[in-house]
């Protein structure tokens, strides 16, 4: 398969799915669909505003965008138009749930059961994976997307909670070929039974990459959940180092300079989630097209086999990079 070309046209539509296991009335996500598309100029479009997916490179992989705690979609929008622009089909999605002790808010929906140590391996450790799968599935019957979805070529990743899940059950979820996570790691709280200290570990299954901000408040202000003697430890690193496993180099860890937990989040929203743990604004917003550089060339490379975009993964991960502070690659 070959990318489009940089210029192609994005655009998206909405569609809304049942979550199983979940409790009415917070069952339902509402998901947006990015693909590339080919404008045609007919009175449909003028009149609906609705374009066509471009068949050209069809069928079109599929990238899963899964969001931190209480960060909306359109926070990911930034980086669901690059990866479209790419030649991929991205998605992200809003789910109001429960969270913790009985609180409610946007969630990438945590099965704390599958995380348990009974629960563990049994089946991913979100139902939201299952039900954007299976919209997506549906959605390649409907116009625009009829015929143009690859679901066997899939990258699963996510920010913060929605990273750690990701890792967490991309080994579990069918058609998975590449799993990242920015801001996110899996050691686990021992209030779920593990011993502390305990990581748990991502596959084995496909390449991953993991990335971190050199200034992540959020992941510091989180330590006290899992034990661990040194103070200065870094979980996801650690989760590199001791969860991911071998993949002859094709997968990697970097930390990217001067980038915060909400680096990966464009518009900040700063009436919630945890933003207040660190400073915000140019400094933190700064490294983003490098993320997104990184992720976009990641998903390509590996969902769609192209030899040129692994080329300018690795030349990005070549150190000395001026932007990212360390790289590991196992």
């Amino acid at each position: 398969m070959t990318a489009p070309a940089p210029d192609t046209a994005v655009r998206s539509l909405w569609w809304a799915c049942r979550v199983p296991g979940l409790k009415e009335p917070f069952d339902t996500a509402h998901l947006r669909v990015f693909y590339p598309a080919r404008p045609t100029g007919s009175d449909a479009e003028r009149l609906t505003g609705e374009l066509p997916a471009d068949p050209a490179d069809a069928p079109y992989p599929v990238v899963l965008l899964l969001p931190g705690i209480n960060v909306g979609q359109d926070a990911y929008r930034w980086l669901a138009v690059e990866l479209a622009r790419a030649g991929l089909v991205a998605v992200t999605a809003d789910l109001v749930g429960e969270l913790f002790a009985g609180s409610h808010g946007l969630t990438p929906a945590v099965d704390l059961e599958a995380a348990s140590p009974a629960g563990w391996g049994s089946r991913p450790t979100s139902p939201l994976i299952g039900a954007l799968v299976g919209a997506l599935a549906e959605l390649a019957r409907r116009a625009p997307l009829e015929g143009l979805l690859d679901l066997d070529r899939v990258a699963l990743g996510g920010h913060s909670a929605g990273g750690t899940v990701a890792l967490q059950s991309a080994a579990l979820t069918s058609g998975v070929r590449a799993v990242f996570a920015y801001g996110a790691h899996t050691l686990v709280a021992s209030m779920l039974g593990w011993p502390e200290g305990t990581v748990l570990p991502v596959g084995p299954g496909p390449p991953v990459l993991l990335l971190s901000g050199e200034h992540d408040g959020v992941i510091a202000a989180s330590a006290d959940r899992y034990a661990d003697d040194d103070a200065a430890h870094d979980p996801v690193l650690r989760t590199f180092r001791d969860a991911v496993p071998d993949a002859d180099g094709a997968s990697a860890w970097a930390r990217i300079a001067g980038a915060g937990h909400f680096t990966a989040c464009h518009p900040h929203d700063p009436t919630t989630a945890r933003g207040f743990l660190e400073e915000t604004g140019a400094g933190r917003d700064a490294p983003r097209p490098l993320l997104g550089r990184l992720v976009t060339e990641f998903c390509v490379a590996r969902l769609r086999d192209d030899a040129a975009a692994g080329h300018r993964l690795d030349e990005l991960l070549r150190p000395p990079h001026p932007g990212l502070l360390a790289v590991h690659r196992r």
